[in-house]
């Protein structure tokens, strides 16, 4: 309450300094910006691409963050896809919750819960990825809005067949391991 009385004091409630935020392009330009600045330079400063030369990889990140916002492609991208990482973030999490209540997380007989949540949550976000580009023409146009269950089911079957390599190659290997 006090939080809120606090704004309502200054004669704005917290919708109206977000309204306003939104206004200044806040969330439109600052935010996105900060957010692809921070990976360049953090991708840049990890690999170690210039040296330790954060003067050069500041440079190249602050261009290749202002570039990006030219045309609104990634502000109406981050429009889109934000709001739909939040809600599958919320259906992880209290599928996660709902699980722990169950299950010990750290016990070893358990430790194909992290696996179920790790497909959970892969799933969730190609789910969340495709919705977002679908929303664009050029991601596919009729034929993805026509297809997609088809193309996600194709998906999901190679994962698996994927998965069953996967687990049979380190099935081969451990029994190879006993004989040795």
């Amino acid at each position: 309450m006090g939080i809120v009385s606090g704004f309502a004091v200054f004669g704005n409630t917290i919708t109206d300094v977000l309204n306003s935020w939104a206004d200044m392009g806040v969330f439109a330009y600052a935010l996105p910006f900060l957010l692809i600045f921070a990976i360049i330079f953090a991708i840049i400063m990890k690999t170690k691409m210039f040296g330790d030369n954060k003067g050069v990889a500041m440079v190249i990140a602050l261009a290749a963050g202002l570039l990006s916002l030219q045309f609104d492609y990634v502000t109406s991208f981050f429009e889109v896809f934000f709001p739909w990482a939040g809600i599958g973030l919320v259906i992880l999490l209290v599928g996660m919750i709902l699980m722990g209540a169950a299950f010990d997380w750290d016990d070893d007989k358990s430790k194909w819960l992290k696996f179920v949540f790790f497909g959970i949550g892969a799933l969730i976000f190609l789910i969340i990825v495709l919705t977002s580009l679908s929303s664009y023409e050029w991601f596919g146009g009729w034929w993805w809005n026509q297809y997609w269950e088809a193309i996600i089911a194709g998906l999901v079957i190679v994962g698996m067949i994927v998965l069953a390599v996967v687990g049979v190659k380190k099935k081969n290997k451990d029994s190879k391991d006993d004989e040795d």
